[in-house]
């Protein structure tokens, strides 16, 4: 009997990263793959995911690499680092992500996907510049969900909920969940897969297998490697999100915040109706 072969595609959320594993990252796809098959036939993975990727990256990269592994389970988490850059385009990311679930699902893959938490949010920016951070995550949910609902995705709403809200869940970056966000992410993936019939091992534990990082541990971390990431996704963000707060400053004195939110659903909007219909895949 062929081993279930489960590959991910994505950035640093399922690369990993918040959840270490001696000098690597593991992570919450890597804890899926266990319980997908039973234990005498464990699953074969596969992760491609990569920090910093954007919708970009999975089409032009991921997809291709992992197409040619033919997987049974794919899935496909992305959209933040998009949000980050100054070149986002909702229309751009619809297009994209349109082409990647469809290519999965012409190969009949099981298609895994999640609507996450906005980063501005988060990091517990300023009002006015965590708000077109929000827009643009709630854009990039929309389609997700949208294309999700399509193709027939397994789809987890992991963009609210208490586990956005505890602190035990996060690492020292605000960011990443650490090993007990990861562990919940698999656990509630696993639920959705084995309601579907596609899990048939035995669920990821909830508890950490390790302690949390110490606060000086953290705080090391933020002050280093932490630091460097988020700068190095943020700063070409950086002049155009000034830009976006003065504006949201504006229209808030002026009473027309309103007219921000329609002219973001009207672009979402527009970005899901450019896309060439297509025939509805089968789910099962």
């Amino acid at each position: 009997m062929t081993p279930l072969r489960f590959v991910a595609l994505g950035d640093s959320l399922t690369e990993g990263v918040g959840d270490p594993v001696g000098d690597t990252w593991r992570g919450w796809a890597e804890l899926l793959a266990g319980g997908l098959a039973p234990d005498g036939a464990p699953a074969g993975f596969t992760n491609l995911a990569v920090s910093g990727a954007q919708t970009r990256d999975v089409l032009e990269r991921q997809t291709p690499a992992a197409l040619e592994l033919s997987p049974d389970v794919v899935s496909v988490v992305i959209g933040v680092n998009d949000t980050l850059r100054y070149t986002f385009d909702i229309h751009a990311v619809a297009a994209r992500l349109d082409k990647v679930y469809a290519a999965f699902r012409a190969q009949g893959a099981v298609l895994l996907t999640a609507c996450l938490p906005d980063p501005g949010s988060m990091l517990r920016l300023p009002g006015s510049l965590a708000r077109p951070l929000a827009r643009r995550q709630r854009a990039v949910n929309t389609v997700v969900h949208a294309l999700s609902e399509r193709y027939g995705a397994v789809h987890l709403h992991a963009a609210e909920g208490g586990w956005v809200t505890d602190r035990a869940m996060w690492s020292a970056d605000r960011l990443h969940p650490g090993e007990r966000g990861h562990r919940q992410l698999a656990l509630h993936f696993h639920a959705l897969l084995a309601q579907a019939g596609v899990a048939t091992g035995s669920a990821p534990a909830a508890e950490p297998e390790f302690p949390p990082p110490t606060r000086s541990a953290s705080l090391w971390w933020l002050a280093t490697a932490g630091t460097g990431w988020v700068a190095r996704r943020c700063t070409d963000l950086l002049p155009q999100l000034l830009t976006l707060a003065a504006s949201e400053v504006r229209h808030k004195a002026r009473g027309t915040s309103a007219r921000l939110d329609l002219t973001a659903s009207h672009a979402v909007a527009s970005a899901l109706a450019a896309l060439t219909p297509a025939d509805q895949p089968d789910p099962a």
